[in-house]
């Protein structure tokens, strides 16, 4: 992945993770391994407390009666996991370098260092057999690949989502989209996927990530089938024009969507609002950031998402346009002047030759009359500055002409 695809998965599952944090239960989960041994804040839970939970291979798949360590601030603490698979850990020193890790199946699970915070808790989810599992998908696909695909459909998953955020003083919209094809074997939907992206939208991009299969061309993205069985999965960003403080975004879902999410930056005041929205809350990803988090029930195919983003930081294009309008300005006097300009006017040759002459004759007497070692007067001393001047004038048209090809006229003559 690159710079910014990357960035865009942290901030995913810090976002969506932060909502599980506060128990969130409608939130689906991220993929099992994104979120494996990640400490995701809890405001829920007293000061000092942190819960590791063990599954195996999936969210649901709860591993009881199982001893969990946690090493914090140079102290071992054991504990079991109950019928949720969690092991709780209370009364933890704040501020304290922390570690948990368990042994299943002889796999020794380890979470990645955190840091036990002086506010809240921290939940720790260690996930079990995700190589075996990731072997065994890997299989699966091989085998569907080698069979002819059969008539069906796709839906967007209940882990699409919807990102806005702001970089660089542009509203930067981004798609992670689950294309689900719950089927055993490949599908094909009759044609490719094609979602038209909403009006305004402009450098769209599939992000690295996403599916070979997935193309943009304009405000289009098309992908081709046939559709493998499990995910299909697709990241697109593009920038939304922004030339007033309120934007209304629409989005037609091309197949059906199972749950709408949407994450919002939360800058200032700026709020956001829509009809298809059951519930609008705030969280902060465990980058700091925070967010408006919206969720939706599902929508059927053809059905178009109408959101409304009210208060955005929009900036006065009013210097912009001054520029290019005094740009323009410069740009017409100049087209004016090379065409309206009077066009030099050089002399025959002939004519430089005769000047020149008649000019040094005027010179040689002043000349004579300074290298005799006498002063000449002050008017004579500028008739002579200015015959020099002229005479070098001269020899500079003379230059030029000579340069210039022969061709008939007065430089032929001469």
């Amino acid at each position: 992945m690159n710079r910014r695809t990357v960035r865009l998965w942290v901030l995913s599952v810090g976002v969506w993770a932060c909502s599980w944090g506060f128990g969130g239960a409608q939130i689906n989960m991220p993929d099992p391994a994104v979120i494996h041994g990640r400490a995701i804040p809890a405001p829920g839970l007293t000061n000092g407390t942190v819960t590791v939970r063990v599954v195996r291979e999936a969210i649901g798949n709860n591993v009881t009666g199982q001893d969990v360590l946690v090493m914090a601030g140079g102290a071992v603490l054991t504990a079991a996991t109950d019928d949720q698979g969690r092991a709780e850990f209370t009364d933890l020193v704040g501020g304290s370098d922390a570690r948990a890790e368990a042994v299943v199946d002889g796999e020794l699970l380890e979470s990645e260092p955190f840091i036990v915070p002086t506010s809240g808790g921290l939940r720790v989810i260690l996930v079990a057999g995700l190589e075996e599992a990731a072997l065994r998908a890997r299989a699966e696909a091989a085998a569907a690949a080698a069979a002819p695909p059969v008539d069906g459909v796709v839906v967007f998953g209940p882990n699409t989502r919807v990102f806005i955020e702001f970089q660089d003083d542009l509203l930067q919209v981004f798609y992670l989209l689950e294309i689900l094809n719950t089927a055993r074997a490949r599908v094909d939907i009759g044609g490719p996927l094609v979602l038209d992206l909403p009006t305004g939208a402009g450098g769209a991009t599939v992000l690295q990530g996403s599916s070979p299969t997935a193309t943009v061309s304009g405000d289009r993205l098309t992908v081709t089938g046939p559709f493998a069985a499990g995910v299909t999965s697709v990241q697109v960003g593009f920038q939304l024009q922004q030339n007033s403080p309120n934007v209304t975004l629409q989005q037609t879902w091309p197949a059906p969507l199972e749950q709408l999410s949407v994450g919002v930056q939360k800058l200032g005041s700026l709020s956001i609002s829509s009809q298809q929205f059951s519930t609008v809350g705030e969280v902060t990803a465990d980058t700091g950031a925070p967010f408006f988090l919206a969720n939706g029930p599902a929508m059927a195919a053809g059905s178009t998402l109408t959101m409304q983003l009210s208060n955005l930081p929009a900036h006065s294009r009013t210097p912009r346009l001054v520029a290019l309008s005094l740009a323009a300005v410069v740009i017409v006097v100049g087209i004016w002047w090379a065409v309206t300009a009077p066009p030099v006017v050089r002399e025959p040759r002939p004519r430089l030759i005769e000047r020149r002459d008649s000019l040094l004759s005027e010179l040689v007497p002043l000349e004579k009359r300074q290298r005799a070692d006498a002063p000449l007067p002050p008017a004579d001393e500028t008739r002579r500055q200015r015959l020099m001047a002229e005479i070098e004038q001269v020899y500079g048209e003379l230059d030029a002409a000579r340069a210039r090809p022969r061709g008939g006229g007065g430089d032929a003559a001469a």
